[in-house]
């Protein structure tokens, strides 16, 4: 097994970050007594006849919430002789007295009855709403078109419903554009027919992967009428330890809120990015699940107690929150899909073992393990997250070998790649761009119970065994501290430095023109690094070819002689790896 380690060191005593509570987003509003309810229902009914309808129609109020100002919101399903019309229904809302203050809906039962909106005639004036097919039957036929193998996370159920088949028409007014000119309000939805079927809910597992679907089948003679994903993605409130309240997108399985975020890759052993429990063991787990979408604590987690409730939910939100920026950074700024530039999703592990004071990417599983740590705090802030992501990338691409120079390489790729993630994340996680400001240039400075970093990017020697520039000796470190070197000329790249030989931000290698070389910004480096890493380093790229793609990248990208080919001379010259040059 080819496992990516993040180097550790001992450190003592810290105290965790707890996270604030979250604002609620609408006013309070007194829950509606029955007799509001039923008088809204009322005041519906009786204007059945102005819209067409005959008295077979009824509604159904499936669900109310607050709305804005104390107003409230209920949503009411329309009927047919007692049966759910699917997807028509009213949006009512009402003041804090119970005055209406709109209504809006979708009307998809005008057409059934002997009303006189019922313009499809005799075929729907009689619509028969008793079923020739049983329950079981409609759960048996839905079942028969999914896949083999599936076991149930929850039991299946239909509802009995009359549903809708719709196609689009053209307006009046659009009839004779040209399809390349049609814009969305030149078409309209609708109602072909109906068809009394059984809303079927499936919610399955293959091979660890959700399946979940909402099937409809003809209630009449067992046809799959039409079929659908049901793998929701939500946003959840997460409580994490190192970023405050942060949020996290998360999927429904059965009534339970489970950790799998569906917008973000594909495949893979969950069927979209997870988080699972190792629970103590080396071992995956199960992905996490919780009755509610809010979770964790914010806070450290508490050696020997379960690593399901909040406390043990912690270290699930810091690395779903890693998972997600570091995806979306390479994404948004770079056009990158995943790991490997499929979109194929990964998983992390959390608590894995005991105490561990480790985080690791491995190529087994091509997915992330995480420690709570003992003499360091859980190893999943977002710069060790998006560290481990990125040897994921590094071996779908270069896949640079994990020994001598290619292996500092390999790390330093992931060290720039956690701080690219970081900066992108705290700066709103959105955008096109890499912002220039955010992060500490400081790899691991959260986990630290001291408050000291794993490693410095911009002073490499600062940790007493990383060196800040190359030398011959360079290829019999250990890959974490031959990393350095690289680490510090992608801070100078980005970031420049200064004029003075012994600052921590200067190098004694810059000679030309002016002294203090000036950066590119990290968006523009982290781009030529990421060019080069993924289409032109070899497994055996060393620091001197490193610099020649690194060159070649940044011309193709910006031109020669530009002042990035410039500063990628300069940069590297900083860490004595070719000469430098005037600006």
């Amino acid at each position: 097994m080819n496992i990516r380690k993040t180097l550790l060191a001992a450190a003592v005593s810290a105290a965790a970050l707890a996270g604030a509570a979250a604002a609620p987003l609408m006013s309070p509003s007194k829950a509606p007594t029955p007799q509001a309810t039923a008088a809204l229902v009322a005041s519906l009914t009786a204007q059945r006849a102005a819209h067409g309808l005959d008295a077979d129609h009824g509604f159904a109020v499936s669900r109310q919430h607050p709305g804005e100002g104390g107003a409230q919101v209920t949503r009411i399903d329309h009927t047919y002789k007692g049966v759910r019309i699917f997807g028509s229904e009213s949006v009512v809302v009402t003041d804090p007295s119970g005055k209406l203050v709109s209504e809006a809906g979708s009307d998809r039962r005008l057409f059934l009855g002997k009303g006189s909106a019922n313009r499809l005639g005799a075929a729907t004036a009689e619509f028969g709403v008793t079923p020739t097919l049983s329950t079981k039957a409609a759960i048996d036929a839905a079942l028969r078109s999914l896949p083999v193998g599936a076991t149930h996370v929850t039991p299946p159920s239909a509802e009995l419903i009359i549903y809708p088949i719709m196609r689009t028409e053209r307006v009046p007014a659009a009839v004779n554009k040209p399809d390349d000119e049609l814009n969305a309000l030149d078409v309209e939805d609708v109602v072909a027919s109906y068809e009394l079927s059984y809303l079927v809910h499936t919610r399955m597992l293959v091979g660890g992967k959700p399946v979940y679907h909402d099937t409809v089948v003809s209630a009449l003679d067992g046809r799959i009428i039409h079929q659908w994903s049901m793998l929701q993605t939500a946003t959840g409130i997460g409580r994490s330890q190192y970023n405050g309240n942060v949020p996290i997108s998360t999927s429904m399985s059965g009534a339970r809120y489970v950790m799998v975020d569906p917008e973000r890759g594909t495949g893979g052993l969950f069927g979209a990015m997870a988080i699972t429990n190792a629970n103590h063991s080396t071992s995956p787990g199960a992905v996490y699940s919780n009755p509610t979408n809010e979770w964790g604590d914010g806070k450290q987690y508490v050696e020997g107690t379960s690593t399901t409730s909040a406390n043990g939910q912690t270290a699930a939100v810091n690395a779903l929150w890693g998972l997600m920026n570091t995806y979306d950074t390479l994404k948004n700024a770079l056009g990158w899909l995943s790991l490997d530039g499929h979109n194929t999703s990964t998983y992390i592990a959390v608590h894995v073992n005991t105490a561990y004071d480790n985080a690791y990417y491995s190529d087994t599983c091509k997915c992330m393990f995480i420690g709570d740590g003992s003499f360091f705090t859980n190893l999943g802030s977002i710069d060790v997250i998006g560290h481990e992501m990125g040897h994921g990338v590094t071996a779908a691409t270069s896949n640079l070998i994990y020994s001598g120079e290619s292996g500092g390489l390999n790390e330093s790729s992931s060290d720039i790649t956690g701080d690219v993630v970081e900066s992108y994340a705290r700066a709103g996680g959105t955008g096109a761009s890499i912002p220039n400001a955010g992060n500490d240039w400081q790899t691991g400075k959260e986990i630290s119970r001291t408050g000291t970093p794993l490693r410095w990017m911009y002073k490499p020697s600062k940790d007493g065994s990383s060196p800040d520039a190359w030398s011959i000796s360079l290829k019999n470190l250990d890959v974490h501290y031959s990393s350095g070197p690289n680490n510090r000329m992608f801070y100078f790249l980005s970031q420049g430095s200064n004029a003075g030989k012994g600052s921590e931000f200067g190098s004694p290698y810059l000679v030309k023109t002016p002294l203090a070389m000036t950066g590119i910004g990290t968006d523009k480096a982290f781009r030529i690094w990421f060019k080069a890493n993924t289409t032109k380093f070899t497994a055996s790229t060393n620091y001197a070819d490193a610099r020649s793609k690194m060159l070649q990248s940044a011309r193709e990208l910006y031109g020669v002689g530009s002042k990035e080919d410039k500063a990628v001379q300069r940069a590297y010259a900083a860490i004595n790896v070719g000469a430098d040059i005037d600006e």
